[in-house]
């Protein structure tokens, strides 16, 4: 919400303050359909062409992130955590192969029927399982976990960013895109050079609103939802480090209680739970 909030205050700013200080809509309403064509058509068409379809759908699907915000809020690093501590502390007391029944069948595990939420993710879900199957494969070296965990986020981290960047470069060419639309209203306008002052005033404002509207979507509009997507995604791979934290903790030979206190603290800020909130959500299950 505070995405569109921001939106509509940017523009009541630019428009609201054009018309205080004596501007008309009407060169603006007349000429933007035009504008908005030539800029908004060629910025998808050159979005469409630099980009795979795959992308395409991506970046689309990123505009909800943009909306929304970070899919991991406070109460699910909470539930992340409980439920790594309960693999961890499983591992430790009853040796690794315990945890086989519940990583190979996670919807029959009654670990993960605990966390509902987590089951149904299933890149988590997925996460959690294949790094604990190389666990019980006797791949239990940390550095080689950490390693191939980091990278793997990482790779995964380039690839959600690329919806980010795609808006971004389309934003970078806006202004661009802008000046095309104004170049061809000048050129309109210079084919009607025998028409009176009055005539061609109108047609140069015309092809300035080109270059205006070039530059309030890309400053305005298109890098802000670029940036958001950015930090929203970058937000979110935050929970997969979680993971990671608590896993090579883990292997390093470190307590239950260690190893996801070692993970909260690769929570953000905001939605870290407190020691003592996890510590009694831990102490609620049952091993």
């Amino acid at each position: 919400m505070t995405t569109i909030g921001g939106l509509v205050f940017v523009l009541v700013c630019v428009f609201g303050s054009y018309l205080l200080s004596g501007g008309s809509m009407a060169p603006l309403i007349e000429a933007l359909p035009f504008e908005l064509l030539t800029i908004g058509g060629a910025a998808v068409g050159t979005f469409v062409m630099s980009n795979s379809m795959h992308d395409v759908k991506h970046t689309l699907g990123g505009f909800k992130k943009v909306l929304s915000g970070a899919a991991y809020k406070g109460s699910d690093y909470l539930e992340l955590l409980s439920l790594l501590y309960y693999f961890v502390r499983l591992a430790s007391t009853k040796g690794t192969m315990a945890l086989e029944p519940h990583i190979e069948k996670p919807a029959d595990s009654p670990a993960f029927a605990k966390f509902p939420k987590l089951l149904a993710n299933h890149h988590v879900c997925d996460t959690i399982c294949d790094y604990l199957r190389m666990v019980g494969m006797n791949a239990d070296d940390p550095n080689q976990i950490e390693d191939l965990m980091g990278r793997e986020l990482k790779k995964t981290l380039h690839e959600e960013l690329h919806a980010a960047h795609a808006i971004q470069t389309m934003a970078d060419g806006l202004p661009a895109l802008g000046i095309v639309a104004a170049v061809l209203g000048v050129i309109k306008t210079m084919s009607h050079i025998n028409e009176p002052p009055a005539v061609l005033g109108a047609m140069i404002g015309g092809a300035l609103v080109g270059t205006f509207l070039g530059i309030l979507l890309a400053y305005g509009m298109a890098g802000p939802v670029a940036a958001r997507l950015k930090s929203v995604i970058e937000e979110e791979a935050k929970y997969f480090e979680v993971i990671r934290a608590v896993l090579v903790a883990h292997l390093h030979g470190n307590p239950p209680a260690v190893s996801v206190e070692s993970g909260r603290k690769m929570a953000p800020n905001q939605f870290m739970p407190s020691f003592q909130e996890l510590e009694q959500a831990t102490q609620s299950l049952q091993i």
